[in-house]
């Protein structure tokens, strides 16, 4: 059987590893602390799918004190602490990433805005390393970072996948964008308890599917094959 797509390239935080919230959370406080009262809700709608360097003089802003290195440090260290204890896999998604890698020989890749060092950690604590050795990209070691595509065309070059011919798994609108910008078809991650953006979001920055449990994914690219639809373009 023909698969419709050659490559899937995984996006890391909400869609291969429950992160968002901790992270979230460890920002929250360390922004409280230096005089920014955000809520949890406001945090994440803020910050989701950013990286914090990138939201500087928007935490200068509200904080009234200089954005620094050392906050900056501070806050990953806090943040793989909360990390480190608490991290689980998203449901479903080491049996997914265990069926898509067998169906596509290993064709797949983990393409985040988050550093290196996070996502390689998250990976291994929840048992997900293996099936990505060799294949992380982070969006901290490129030109530019989501929304821009250039940690996917990366991803893709490195699976030796034209990006037309791969599938993204994103949660975000920052992703998804990414995602379409580098050719490839995006399908969102949307499960029920989702809260920084709106279904319709998603679709309306060019994905082409929305589903709400990871553990569907293999069943959901056979389906797309056996239709022949699926493709975004």
């Amino acid at each position: 059987m023909t698969v419709l797509f050659d490559a899937v390239l995984f996006d890391c935080d909400g869609v291969l590893v429950d992160s968002e919230s901790i992270t979230n959370r460890v920002l929250r406080d360390m922004l409280n602390e230096a005089g920014w009262p955000i809520t949890t809700q406001e945090c994440l709608q803020q910050f989701i799918g950013k990286t914090v360097r990138s939201q500087s003089a928007r935490i200068e802003q509200h904080t009234g004190k200089p954005f620094t290195e050392g906050w900056l440090q501070q806050f990953y260290a806090r943040r793989n602490v909360a990390l480190t204890a608490e991290l689980v896999a998203i449901d479903g998604a080491l049996a997914a990433v265990k069926s898509v890698h067998d169906t596509l020989g290993g064709r797949i890749a983990c393409a985040s805005g988050a550093d290196r060092a996070k996502v390689e950690m998250q990976l291994a604590k929840v048992g997900l390393a293996p099936y990505f050795e060799g294949r992380v990209f982070s969006g901290h070691e490129t030109p530019c970072s989501k929304p821009f595509p250039d940690v996917y065309l990366v991803a893709a070059a490195a699976v030796h996948v034209d990006p037309a011919r791969c599938l993204v798994i994103e949660d975000t609108l920052t992703g998804v964008q990414a995602g379409v910008a580098a050719g490839a078809t995006v399908w969102a991650y949307f499960p029920a308890h989702q809260g920084h953006a709106d279904a319709s979001d998603l679709l309306d920055a060019g994905a082409s599917r929305v589903f709400d449990a990871m553990g569907d994914l293999p069943k959901l690219m056979l389906a797309a094959t056996t239709s022949g639809q699926g493709l975004s373009r």
